[in-house]
């Protein structure tokens, strides 16, 4: 009984969810979306502006979400010689996203902004590039 029990949970255990490491978003998908996830991530200006930084941290991660898998699925369909500029790209957009999160929390506004002028710049050479 006992070995049927182990047998039964073993099958379990190495199960894998396969979703997390294959991305199911198409190209197509990421470059017809990118655009509009980038606006959303634009869109926090206006929670900036009003100091409302728990709402402004909740915009910035659900959007920068989409916009990190949308940027991720068209970095791996480029050619390889491509690639390494956009990643860079990609690092700098995300580094200064991560920052800027960290500044709202802090309530540190001249941070919050720079990190924002800095986000607006690298997607504005993101989306040029793509």
């Amino acid at each position: 009984m006992a070995s049927i029990l182990l047998a039964r949970e073993a099958e379990i255990a190495f199960a894998a969810d396969w979703r997390i490491l294959a991305s199911e978003q198409t190209i197509e998908e990421a470059e017809r979306e990118i655009r509009s996830h980038a606006q959303s991530l634009l869109d926090i200006k206006a929670f900036l502006e009003s100091e409302s930084w728990q709402e402004a941290q909740k915009a910035l991660r659900k959007s920068s979400s989409n916009l990190k898998h949308d940027f991720y699925t068209i970095i791996q369909s480029k050619p390889g010689s491509e690639r390494p500029y956009l990643r860079k790209l990609y690092s700098d957009l995300f580094n200064n996203v991560t920052k800027l999160d960290y500044a709202a929390r802090d309530q540190n506004a001249s941070l919050v902004w720079q990190c924002y002028g800095n986000i607006v710049v690298a997607l504005d050479d993101i989306l040029g590039r793509i």
